[in-house]
């Protein structure tokens, strides 16, 4: 049996513990019903973030979704604080809600290191900078674009 040294075996231990927690938590979420997952969903209150972005949406329908957008330096985005990114103006816009929404900071510039220069797609490498002080405080991991087109009122019946 290999004698671990005294600096090591906290770090061991720690690891061991970790990595105890990390199988555990998949086969205690299995333990929770579906029904569960839904009524806890459903009892949250929508956030001041999902209510600014009901209101951008108002009027708009969802299409397919899409892998990347096109993108100038001239177009408008919008971050919605732990929401979603908000792509476009006018008739069509592309909603981002990214991998992780809860870490979206309105405070935070965001730095692409985009495959296409034209285009900002899924798998563009972005970070997130402090605006102020120009450090690094985070990844962002793109979802699918979901773009929003205003409905057309159909009074086309003009007589």
């Amino acid at each position: 049996m290999t004698r671990l040294s005294a600096p090591v075996r906290p770090l061991v231990t720690s690891l061991a513990a970790a990595l105890a927690l990390a199988v555990g938590m998949p086969a205690a979420a299995q333990g929770q019903s579906r029904a569960d997952v839904e009524t806890d969903v459903a009892a949250e209150p929508a956030t001041k973030g999902e209510k600014r972005l009901a209101e951008l949406l108002e009027g708009r329908e969802a299409g397919e979704p899409v892998r990347c957008i096109r993108t100038l330096p001239s177009q408008r985005m919008q971050t919605i604080d732990k929401t979603a990114y908000v792509f476009g103006s006018g008739n069509t816009i592309y909603v981002q809600r990214t991998r992780d929404p809860e870490d979206i900071d309105d405070t935070d510039a965001l730095v692409t290191r985009r495959f296409n220069g034209s285009q900002l797609c899924r798998l563009d490498v972005i970070t997130t900078v402090d605006p102020l002080v120009g450090m690094f405080t985070g990844a962002v991991f793109f979802e699918d674009f979901v773009p929003y087109t205003r409905v057309e009122n159909g009074s086309a019946d003009r007589g």
